[in-house]
């Protein structure tokens, strides 16, 4: 019996230990599909248009590769100056590093990067503005400039609910979706150009006597919730009782 037991001990051991092992090995991978390595200062890449990756911290430098919107990278590197502009040697995964200029990402230990990123979300239009408040609400998360973005992005969630509305009629054929049986909000709710606001979580509702989309009002609620004394409280509270009248119908 002893001998039994101490097998199986010896037995849940050895599993505990390959577990653990495994663990460690599978972090940099992780970190790898993450784009950021462990230990190292986080950036998000808020504009791409600036956001191309070269081999040296020149403008004229060969690209190593093009990166996207909300793309994480590490910062391996002081910061240096080159045709005017400053670039970070960043590292995308463990195998691809390269210089970004430095107005290209945003950071949270950054002095300036939230008021920096409000004014380019706010010169920003339609889906840009709210993918770009997005990351803004993500990446500052203690900003007190969180209550003006929220107010942005609501009033462009909004402004999509118009255009959303004007796209999903056009597209939709009305005699198709009399002869299928389904409801008519079973189709605009479905309309694929929700998609990439779903994405972004941004919420539509849909006013079935109008047949118009909505904003569902998530940004506003936060605002009124967690910044009720802040100047724009007031106008979300006005948002949602219009939002209101439009759900009870």
């Amino acid at each position: 019996m002893s001998s039994s037991f101490s097998s199986v001990c010896r037995l849940g051991f050895l599993v505990s230990i390959f577990t653990f092992t495994l663990s460690l090995l599978c972090l940099p991978a992780q970190a790898q599909r993450r784009g950021v390595s462990p230990g190292r200062e986080r950036a998000v890449v808020v504009d791409e248009r600036l956001a191309a990756l070269r081999d040296e911290p020149r403008l004229t430098a060969a690209l190593v590769r093009r990166l996207g919107r909300g793309r994480q990278v590490s910062l391996i590197g002081p910061m240096r100056q080159s045709d005017g502009v400053n670039f970070y040697r960043v590292a995308v995964t463990r195998r691809t590093r390269g210089w970004l200029p430095a107005e290209s990402l945003a950071m949270p230990s950054r002095a300036g990067d939230d008021e920096r990123l409000l004014r380019l979300l706010r010169a920003s239009e339609d889906f840009d503005r709210i993918a770009r408040a997005r990351l803004f609400l993500d990446i500052f998360s203690r900003s007190p400039l969180r209550p003006a973005v929220l107010s942005a992005l609501g009033a462009a969630a909004e402004a999509a609910a118009v255009k959303l509305t004007r796209d999903a009629a056009r597209r939709l054929d009305e005699a198709e979706m009399k002869s299928s049986g389904a409801p008519v909000q079973a189709f605009y709710l479905n309309f694929n150009g929700l998609d990439r606001y779903h994405k972004q979580g941004v919420i539509f509702t849909f006013d079935r006597m109008t047949k118009q989309f909505h904003y569902d009002g998530a940004a506003w609620r936060e605002i009124v919730r967690r910044y009720p004394r802040s100047s724009e409280a007031a106008v979300a509270r006005k948002r949602l009782e219009v939002l209101a009248a439009t759900t009870t119908r």
